[in-house]
């Protein structure tokens, strides 16, 4: 393996490392729940990314061979964290907000998606 290549894997391992070392410890130190999310959905995402990107630069410049696996990591995760996001604020804002808490809603059936019709 020559520098350069070495160099390319090398400084993806480190950034991304970086990069999941700063959202573990936003997950640990940060107080609230919605701040606490933002750590493992962005610098996470983040560093595990480029751990990814630089697995997939030696197998390419080492093996000569281009690792597909590592794409189907990338896309699962660019997928799943906005999504696991948006369940914890849904969860929270249940959870810990009361109805007066929250701003006026634009539609006739407040805040609910399905307005359950009356029995009878």
């Amino acid at each position: 393996m020559t520098f350069l290549a070495e160099l390319i894997v090398s400084i993806f391992l480190i950034g991304g490392s970086l990069f999941a070392l700063v959202g573990s410890l936003g997950l640990v130190r940060l107080n609230d729940t919605m701040q606490r999310m933002h750590a493992p959905t962005k610098a996470t995402t983040l560093g595990v990314g480029g751990i990814l990107i630089a697995s997939m630069l030696f197998f390419l410049l080492v093996k000569g061979e281009f690792s597909f696996r590592e794409v189907l990591i990338v896309m699962f995760l660019l997928l799943t964290a906005p999504i696991s996001a948006n369940f914890i604020a849904k969860v929270h804002i249940q959870a810990d907000e009361t109805e007066e808490d929250l701003p006026a809603p634009s539609g006739e059936h407040g805040w609910a998606v399905y307005d359950d019709p009356p029995s009878g």
